[in-house]
């Protein structure tokens, strides 16, 4: 049987039958067990233009001269032209990656460092590894994993490491 997300939400009541019967895209239902250390996923690129730059900036109240003021970047700043927002870099490096796994919870982020400056116009990747995965509750253990967001043809811009708390498929009492 093919993995499903919850019945309900995989096997909706409230559409055709066929088309519920399809599998849902971008949604997993792994489990602690599911995730092998080592695994490596690289998304597919996506170049930030200056339209979603400025709305992520309006959304966050992020107007930093840096990030919204092309005279000052070109005249004043230090690397000439406007810099994306950080935050948006760690948005959409990880949103890159992201899936809709049902059985997976964000626990936080650990060493997170902004490498190199994005700029309007460039292009990003991402590569998504499992570090390591321990136990941690009775039904949850936590999986460690390294975001490394890459722009142009592989020049390291950001990295992290995501904790999630995951699903165990079988729950046993960690005490």
């Amino acid at each position: 049987m093919m993995s499903t997300v919850g019945i309900e939400s995989t096997h909706p009541k409230t559409m055709p039958e066929a088309h519920a019967a399809l599998p849902v895209w971008n949604a997993e239902n792994w489990f602690y067990e599911d995730f092998a250390i080592g695994h490596k996923i690289r998304s597919l690129r996506r170049t930030i233009s200056e339209g979603e730059s400025m709305q992520f900036n309006a959304l966050v109240l992020d107007m930093h001269p840096y990030v919204g003021d092309q005279i000052f970047a070109e005249m004043e700043g230090l690397f000439g032209r406007r810099l994306v927002a950080g935050a948006f870099v760690f948005s959409a490096g990880l949103g890159l990656v992201a899936t809709n796994c049902v059985n997976a919870f964000s626990y936080g982020y650990d060493r997170l460092r902004f490498i190199k400056p994005v700029f309007i116009g460039e292009t990003i990747y991402t590569i998504r590894t499992n570090l390591d995965k321990q136990p941690k509750y009775d039904e949850l253990g936590l999986i460690r994993a390294s975001y490394e967001v890459f722009k142009g043809e592989g020049e390291l811009v950001l990295y992290c490491e995501h904790i999630q708390t995951v699903k165990y498929r079988d729950c046993k009492p960690t005490a």
